[in-house]
């Protein structure tokens, strides 16, 4: 078995299998994450796609060419994970599972090799060009015949390494798409490069015939160099967003100090060993090891590489903390709560790495146009050499090989992914997760932003002022009410809920009295006490409260079901930066809208402060998707800001969503980004971003169909030789892939 056959199996170890792999053990469905290289263009894409569709037992595969991922749903009854692995390796890629050691290793080679290839092609390159030089300059006729052969020759042997070292990627990647009967982009840059060789070898060894006596050994060795040093920009800023997103992965140091008795007592242990429950010290310094809560004593940590935020948080005993965090004040002793993939660090990775595999519209489009654009390439080259052949033969093959490099698509396919993938490298830094990268497209049409009210516009957390009687009620009775009211609330995670628990913690213990509790969307919780009466602890409109009431405001009611007996009012904060986040918003002339389940009066009274001209109060699940569809069928573009459970069917409607990173798990899911920030104004940020990239994409779409028609006519007459097209492709490219790296260092 050869040496890349055993490696490929070795991924097939289930220990091995599990760190690249999700296997949905219900419907047999196995989905592998993959770390790519050998990609130049959005058809390396295509061709690694079809390669892995043609194995048994694949059910789909989607590749991001921007990202160098590719994500692969497959039956593992049928193949297994090494066939995947070997497919794309037999198409003239690589590939490894997408874990940080092989990733990285693989990155450093892929770097180190195309800086080798650079390194060649400009050498010979300049040594070609000082032996072209005298050819150049020389007086017609003053050179010697037989010293300008052996110039050409010189020459000739110097483009051999460019040819077969420096331009091989060009050649294997032509091949394998040639063999795959499809078109990928290196064709016409091989093609070009071949003939030009072959052309020109023909010249140096005998100028009588039909080649002519014209070599273009410098243009053909500055036209690899130039295409090499375009493909290098390129690949550093993929290999950036990809080093940013195993920062993030990997951020938890790779051991832990557990304490093992009641007397202190440490031992150095490996990350992977720490469980749930274990109680570990955090030298200052370090970082924490996983998430929970600290233990004992008070600190300052930096959150940025989860937040974007620099500013240390203060932290002390009860306050929670997270992987990858570093501990900036003191050392504390943390108890862990949640290791490995469950950590809030590794599943932020995983949606980054799952954004990064997903290929927006724009990046299908130029996808499916590159072939038939490449087909009218190619022929296009062939009528210009058979136009140029009767009117100048020496000419004609120069002509359709300046035809083939200057049309290369490469800025075409550069421009929508490049600047897709800087803008999310840029929010993600700032806290902004996205967890499908086309939101970006979605968000510079968005026109008008919902946003729910508790949680997201107010702080998550509540805190409870007082009970009130509805009716005559004594005051221990009020007091026995809100203590089963708390043991109640202790079922549900709606922030009112947390508070009426945190202001009667011992109230938790009563909770089991409660049976058959369930929890009503948007309204509240119901139950059936010990005497087998149903309760309900909710908004006071669930609960039968008159709407002239004077607690009907109140933001909670308890009592039997048609006989409230207890209201609960609450202290409720604006969001540090809701004020601010509403004015950059209104200033992108965005409308506004608040959604909540609260009463009218409380909402009303909010959305005057904020200044928010439109509220739905008293909003049901159901009635926020109703006013969220009526908006889009009017013709807005709607975005919508929740944190909570009966958030998430109107996050998932609407046209793009922003979850809080606190808020409940069916919010994050059903979102397109996630606000890990807890910023409100990163929202108007992301929806200035998201206007700057697809100005950015239209740039660059401009400019690439601006520098075919430009330069296309001046090859096809003949005026552009193959340097200066070479230049022109290269150039047009780093162009593109500079102009979107703008957008990575938006602050």
């Amino acid at each position: 078995m050869s040496s890349s056959a055993a490696a490929a199996g070795v991924v097939d170890d289930p220990v091995e299998l599990a760190r690249f792999t999700r296997i949905d053990e219900t419907r047999g469905i196995a989905e592998s994450s993959l770390q790519l290289s050998g990609l130049h263009c959005a058809a390396c894409a295509g061709q690694i796609e079809a390669a892995l569709r043609s194995v048994d037992g694949v059910l789909d595969a989607e590749v991001n060419y921007a990202a160098s991922r590719t994500r692969v749903r497959w039956l593992p009854h049928r193949t297994r994970a090494s066939a995947l692995v070997s497919a794309i390796r037999a198409a003239g890629y690589g590939a490894v599972p997408d874990t940080a050691a092989l990733a990285r290793a693989m990155r450093s080679t892929e770097r180190r090799q195309l800086l080798w290839r650079l390194f060649v092609a400009a050498f010979c390159a300049m040594q070609v060009m000082m032996l072209a030089t005298p050819v150049y300059v020389a007086d017609p006729g003053s050179l010697a015949p037989d010293l300008e052969q052996l110039l050409q020759r010189s020459a000739w042997m110097l483009t051999l390494p460019v040819l077969l070292f420096s331009a091989a990627p060009f050649f294997t990647s032509a091949w394998a798409s040639l063999r795959r009967r499809r078109l990928g982009m290196d064709v016409p840059v091989a093609l070009g490069v071949a003939v030009a060789f072959v052309a020109s070898s023909g010249a140096a060894f005998d100028p009588g015939g039909v080649f002519g006596h014209e070599v273009y050994f410098d243009s053909l060795t500055m036209f690899v160099s130039f295409l090499l040093a375009g493909r290098w920009l390129e690949l550093r800023a993929r290999h950036a967003a990809a080093d940013a997103i195993e920062r993030l992965a990997f951020g938890a140091p790779r051991q832990a100090w557990r304490i093992v008795d009641a007397q202190g007592g440490v031992e150095a242990i490996s990350i992977e060993r720490l469980a749930a429950g274990d109680r570990v010290r955090v030298p200052l310094g370090e970082a924490f090891p996983g998430d929970g809560v600290i233990d004992s004593g008070a600190t300052q940590v930096d959150e940025s590489l989860l937040t974007g935020e620099s500013t240390p948080v203060p932290k002390t005993t009860g306050d929670a903390v997270v992987a990858g965090s570093m501990n900036l004040g003191a050392p504390v002793v943390a108890r862990i709560e949640r290791v490995g993939a469950d950590t809030r660090c590794e599943q932020i990775a995983a949606l980054m790495r799952d954004a990064l595999t997903r290929r927006p519209a724009a990046t299908r489009l130029a996808d499916r146009i590159a072939g038939p654009f490449l087909g009218a390439v190619l022929l296009l080259a062939l009528a210009a050499a058979v136009v140029w052949w009767t009117i100048d033969p020496s000419r004609a093959i120069w002509v359709a090989v300046s035809v083939l490099i200057v049309t290369c698509p490469c800025a075409l396919s550069l421009a929508a992914p490049s600047a897709l993938l800087a803008s999310t490298s840029a929010l993600a830094r700032r806290g902004v997760l996205l967890r499908r990268v086309e939101a970006l497209e979605t968000l510079a049409r968005v026109d008008h932003l919902m946003l729910d009210k508790t949680g997201t516009l107010t702080q998550a957390r509540p805190q409870f002022r007082a009970s009130h009687a509805i009716g005559h009620c004594d005051e221990d009775r009020r007091a026995r009410l809100t203590r089963d009211a708390a043991a109640l609330a202790h079922w549900s995670t709606h922030p009112l809920s947390r508070a009426l628990v945190d202001a009667l913690p011992d109230a938790a213990l009563l909770a089991t009295q409660w049976r058959e509790v369930h929890e009503v969307r948007g309204l509240g919780l119901e139950a059936i006490d010990a005497a087998g009466q149903r309760w309900r602890l909710g908004a006071a409109r669930w609960l039968g409260v008159a709407a002239g009431h004077a607690q009907a405001d109140a933001a909670l009611a308890f009592g039997p079901i048609g006989r409230p007996l207890l209201a609960f009012s609450f202290d409720e904060s604006l969001r540090d930066d809701a004020q601010a986040a509403v004015r950059a918003l209104r200033a992108q002339g965005m409308a506004l809208t608040v959604l909540s389940g609260d009463e009218p009066v409380r909402v009303a009274r909010l959305a005057e402060r904020l200044g928010i001209d439109h509220a739905v109060p008293g909003a049901t699940p159901e009635r926020k998707l109703d006013a969220l569809r009526a908006l889009q069928s009017g013709g807005r573009v709607v975005a919508m800001v929740g944190d909570g459970i009966n958030d998430a069917p109107v996050l998932a409607q609407a046209d793009v969503s922003f979850a809080l990173v606190h808020g409940a798990q069916v919010a994050r899911a059903a979102a397109d980004a996630v606000l890990l920030s807890g910023r409100l104004q990163d929202v108007a940020h992301a929806l200035h971003v998201g206007r700057l990239t697809v100005r950015v994409i239209r740039q660059n779409l401009m400019w690439a169909a601006a520098y075919n028609a430009a330069c296309v006519p001046l090859a096809l007459a003949g005026w552009l030789p193959p340097w200066a097209a070479g230049l022109g492709m290269a150039a047009s490219s780093a162009l593109v892939v500079a102009n979107a790296m703008r957008l990575a260092r938006i602050a």
